[in-house]
């Protein structure tokens, strides 16, 4: 089965739209403030990632056409899953409950702050605020999860679960995560896409600009290019970097010379910042972007290193090349 992207929301300081992924403001932007994009309704006592995540998914189920003028979702509830990832996205509310424990009781707590506390509280959040009945996922499982959950939201397509879903990917940037990541600073935003099977869009008439290809997990960042390029049977035109490609143990790692060589790459993180569980789903917005400014496929999005820890890769091509 054919699963197509056909929407995708973009919110980060400097891009909001996946052709910005590609050439970003070139200067400083303010933070992202999430009631000037969706309003103050529903926003109290949610943590930053979700408010985010709120501010995506709006943008993407919009562009997909899922939403009308008013909000309300134009497709039955149960048939959008949503597959939300993000490593760090509680964590200052974790961090803050401990700190609360340890000075004084667990009975100290906020009770606003119970909700919060839960990992899964994006994707339960999101799915409750637009009313999508699916099947519903988080993940937080380090380098390769944003991959992983656009993944996973294909294989729900793929096996019959929904014709389509809403994936997500958040980091915020906030104290603890800065203390938890050595001082890096994080992406402070969110990306979406709506994915769905080929059928759907077409029934709806939905325009989709990216074709989801193969996907490769395993150990080992080169193993995992070259069972891409196996399984695609062509050159990449563009290779999305995985996280900290700059630092030299990352840029030393074993790749295929003969597959890469003289192939574009585009870092999102050196950009942007720090991108963690958003990373996978950026790259495959940034993919988008790429199709939009007229570059051709396949595009290859990688998170990982070539340690023996996992490594992930996507490929994606254009509509009109599928």
């Amino acid at each position: 089965m054919t699963v197509v992207v056909s929407g995708v929301g973009v919110v980060l300081p400097r891009a909001r739209s996946a052709p910005e992924l590609m050439a970003p403001a070139a200067a400083d932007a303010p933070p992202v403030e999430p009631k000037d994009l969706v309003g103050r309704k529903g926003l109290r006592y949610k943590d930053r990632a979700t408010q985010l995540a709120y501010c995506a998914a709006d943008a993407a189920l919009r562009h997909a056409g899922l939403l009308d003028d008013g909000g309300g979702l134009r497709v039955p509830g149960r048939s959008v899953a949503v597959v939300a990832s993000s490593n760090y996205g509680n964590l200052d509310t974790i961090c803050r409950a401990i700190d609360t424990i340890a000075e004084h009781t667990a009975a100290a707590g906020s009770a606003m702050d119970l909700p919060n506390a839960s990992s899964n509280v994006i994707a339960s959040s999101v799915a409750i605020r637009f009313g999508l009945r699916g099947p519903n996922l988080m993940l937080c499982n380090g380098a390769t999860s944003g991959l992983d959950a656009v993944h996973w939201a294909a294989t729900l397509i793929r096996g019959g679960r929904v014709p389509r879903a809403l994936v997500l990917g958040v980091e915020p940037d906030n104290a603890s995560v800065r203390a938890f990541t050595g001082g890096a600073r994080t992406i402070d935003g969110a990306a979406a896409l709506v994915v769905e099977s080929e059928e759907s869009a077409a029934e709806r008439g939905a325009s989709a600009p990216a074709v989801l290809g193969d996907y490769v997990r395993g150990a080992g960042l080169g193993r995992c290019l070259e069972r891409l390029a196996a399984a695609t049977g062509d050159r990449p035109a563009l290779w999305q970097l995985p996280e900290q490609w700059q630092l030299p143990e990352q840029r030393t790692a074993a790749v295929p010379d003969t597959l890469l060589a003289g192939v574009a790459r585009h870092d999102l993180g050196e950009v942007f910042g720090l991108g963690s569980g958003a990373l996978g789903v950026l790259q495959c917005a940034a993919a988008v972007g790429w199709f939009a400014r007229g570059g051709a496929g396949p595009v290859y999005a990688t998170a990982g290193t070539d340690a023996d820890d996992a490594s992930a890769g996507i490929a994606l091509r254009g509509r009109a090349a599928a």
